[in-house]
């Protein structure tokens, strides 16, 4: 089943600055309008529940799912049975869509969703295109050394970033 909204990752290798980046590109979107739903893939374990607290406690118990909630917001934890991580369609299902106007997607580099790339060449990691055929624009620090088609984005310029969203995927104009 496909999301009734936009889609768009941003990928990149470990170290390149995803959440840096999309830590200034949310306020911007904000500003704008845009309700901005966000996926984050984590290579790790993680645990957003604190030890000691009731919904953990009972979580440990062995509830499959724990939704906690207050006046300001709630969250669902989910326990996942088996080591296979979800996949992203999965997740996207999970978003309450009606809600919003754009999902962005921190790392899932292998997800088949429109993607910016986000490419420091000082790092040494190879582009992600072109073998990525869903990268829809690469945000780079320098200029590339590969001809594309694709738009070049100034990584270290988050407002162009986000008018190239509002303008292609939101029908925003310049």
């Amino acid at each position: 089943m496909q999301p009734d909204i936009p889609v768009i990752g941003f990928a990149a290798f470990s170290g390149t600055g995803k959440t840096t980046l999309l830590e200034r590109l949310l306020p911007i979107l904000t500003r704008s309008g845009v309700r901005i739903g966000m996926i984050k893939h984590a290579h790790h374990q993680f645990d957003i529940d604190t030890p000691g607290k009731d919904s953990y406690r009972l979580r440990k118990a062995g509830a499959t799912q724990t939704l906690i909630a207050s006046s300001q917001r709630w969250a669902l934890m989910t326990e996942n049975p088996v080591e296979d991580p979800p996949q992203l369609t999965e997740l996207i299902l999970h978003m309450n869509q009606k809600h919003l106007d754009l999902i962005l997607v921190e790392g899932f580099k292998q997800a088949r969703i429109p993607k910016i790339e986000l490419h420091r060449p000082g790092l040494g990691h190879p582009l992600l295109f072109p073998a990525d055929n869903d990268i829809i624009a690469i945000a780079t620090d320098t200029p590339l050394e590969i001809e594309t088609s694709l738009p070049r984005l100034d990584l270290n310029q988050p407002e162009e970033i986000a008018n190239f969203i509002l303008v292609q995927y939101l029908e925003h104009s310049e």
